[in-house]
């Protein structure tokens, strides 16, 4: 108790002035989408290991994870197959003519046909499964219809009209589970409430969900507004693919005025305005490691939000620590143990759409 008073007291909001390195954002070429692509290629049709994380209800509920999730098998657990899917939306977005492109398409249209989806619907109906997912799973198929709906493609229109029941079942979950939820998740892992909301929120915007974009901005003001002095100096905690300070301040960014914004900003992180602000890049001991590799995902999490902040001109100085976030981290993609490779390509392709042009 004494030594988190201490912190709290003493610890410098700030780091050591030192010379900042200049950090450059890689071209990103066709090349290097299609390298990305085939880490979802293989782990959306990869089945084991699978972590499954329902509850049985019965024998009767024992079966492989491509009969309970015909749609989202891969990738060892379903909200990594989500983004998996994801992932490869964008990517045929960015560069329609990628030499996987026909076989992406295939795997979409079979993964993502009604069928399936209303087996997934039935999984997420039972009684015992009710809350599976919640809410980081959840967010990450509402970005995939979100995706779906700007694609300029022959075949969108078909996957987001079998998405869709499955994308609002979720949506009538989120809008039942939000006013019951009085305090938020502040972790850096998958149940941090701030980023659930922020992709959330991008779905409602999307799609014009008037009552669910209304709660998200009135819980996330419950949460939220009245937050000062984030303690970024105790992150990352050892398992963080998400920075609870930095996710909680881009949801922020999203939901109030600018002028509100950089006034609220200016109490809950006023470090970032120093224009030598630094942040110690997370290092990985040992990526073969499901756990301790997660910390490559803050990495790229970190760059993202680096991004969405640095749009604002007080805060451009931020752009060049999101780079060096995300150079830290992407040389480790392609050829990685699959304990990374099943997701981290994912959260490279979310910080590479964020970063300024």
């Amino acid at each position: 108790m004494f030594a988190c008073e201490a912190v709290n007291k003493k610890a410098p909001r700030s780091t050591p002035k030192t010379e900042i390195q200049i950090t450059e954002f890689p071209e990103f070429t066709k090349a290097n989408a299609e390298q990305l692509a085939s880490l979802p290629l293989v782990c959306i049709q990869q089945e084991y290991p699978n972590k499954l994380g329902q509850v049985l209800a019965s024998q009767a509920d024992l079966a492989t994870p491509k009969q309970l999730r015909p749609a989202f098998y891969g990738c060892f657990d379903w909200h990594s197959a989500v983004h998996g899917h994801w992932s490869l939306v964008v990517l045929l977005k960015k560069y329609p003519n990628l030499s996987q492109a026909e076989e992406i398409k295939e795997l979409l249209k079979n993964h993502l046909s009604k069928e399936h989806i209303q087996t997934e619907i039935a999984f997420f109906k039972t009684e015992e499964n009710a809350s599976f997912e919640r809410t980081y799973g959840w967010a990450w198929l509402f970005q995939l219809a979100t995706e779906l709906q700007t694609w300029d493609d022959e075949i969108s229109e078909e996957l987001l009209t079998n998405l869709m029941p499955l994308v609002e079942v979720l949506e009538e979950k989120m809008m039942n589970f939000l006013p019951k939820l009085v305090y938020p998740i502040r972790v850096g892992e998958h149940s941090n409430t701030a980023f659930a909301l922020s992709l959330s929120y991008d779905y409602a915007i999307a799609f014009q969900k008037k009552n669910l974009q209304d709660l998200i901005e009135k819980r996330a003001k419950d949460y939220y507004l009245q937050d000062v002095d984030c303690p970024l100096e105790w992150e990352p905690s050892g398992y963080d693919f998400l920075s609870p300070c930095l996710e909680e301040a881009k949801l922020m960014a999203k939901i109030l005025s600018d002028e509100e914004f950089l006034a609220w900003l200016k109490t809950f992180l006023p470090e970032l305005f120093q224009e030598d602000f630094q942040l110690n890049i997370a290092e990985v001991s040992d990526r073969s490691d499901g756990k301790l590799v997660h910390l490559d995902g803050l990495n790229f999490s970190r760059a993202w939000n680096l991004f969405e902040l640095a749009k604002h001109p007080q805060l451009k100085h931020l752009t060049n620590l999101g780079n060096q976030h995300f150079m830290a981290a992407y040389p480790n993609l392609v050829g990685d143990a699959y304990e990374g490779s099943h997701w981290l390509g994912s959260f490279a392709l979310y910080a590479i759409n964020k970063a300024p042009n």
